[in-house]
């Protein structure tokens, strides 16, 4: 699946997808916005935030908020929308996330829920002296996961195959 029929299916369903991206230094820093606007007033509904490293072909993934009361497919857009950018516009094949440990226990259904979407264990992240560059990057401990592209866009691909995009909001 391609950006321009991930947009047509968010217009079909009342929302607007917005990609930015800032170059520094060949990494692409980028956010993922799914959002809808009624009279000039814009509401995000959801974001995902993150970078690329072109040396390893790597699309890392910082930041993921959804509102709670967002409209359907909202998640399932953002996460479809990143996938897609990385495999058009980019070398990245396969994305890295940290789930960062809390006190509540809110990383063991994040890492529930990233293995839904398709992304495996890679290794959790300590305080052992060689977690020390990726605690720098992530910014914490945390379950390092990974997930390939293609592999994500397909599974999530398939829950769009019932909708009726035709048919405006």
């Amino acid at each position: 699946m391609k950006i321009n029929n991930l947009e047509k299916i968010a217009e079909s369903l009342g929302l607007t997808i917005k990609i930015q991206i800032r170059e520094v230094l060949g990494f692409n820093f980028f956010r993922v916005v799914l959002a809808t606007q009624d009279d000039g007033v814009v509401k995000i509904w959801g974001e995902l935030k993150g970078w690329t490293v072109p040396i390893i072909n790597s699309l890392n993934l910082d930041t993921l908020r959804v509102i709670k009361e967002s409209p359907p497919y909202v998640s399932e857009l953002i996460w479809a929308t990143t996938m897609a950018w990385a495999l058009e516009k980019t070398s990245c094949r396969y994305a890295r996330l940290l789930a960062i440990y809390d006190d509540e226990g809110y990383s063991q259904k994040l890492v529930r829920y990233f293995r839904l979407i398709g992304f495996c264990l890679v290794k959790e992240v300590g305080s052992s002296p060689s977690d020390l560059l990726l605690r720098l990057i992530w910014g914490g401990a945390g379950t390092l996961m990974k997930g390939d592209c293609v592999n994500i866009l397909a599974k999530i691909n398939n829950k769009f195959n019932n909708l009726d995009c035709n048919q405006p909001a």
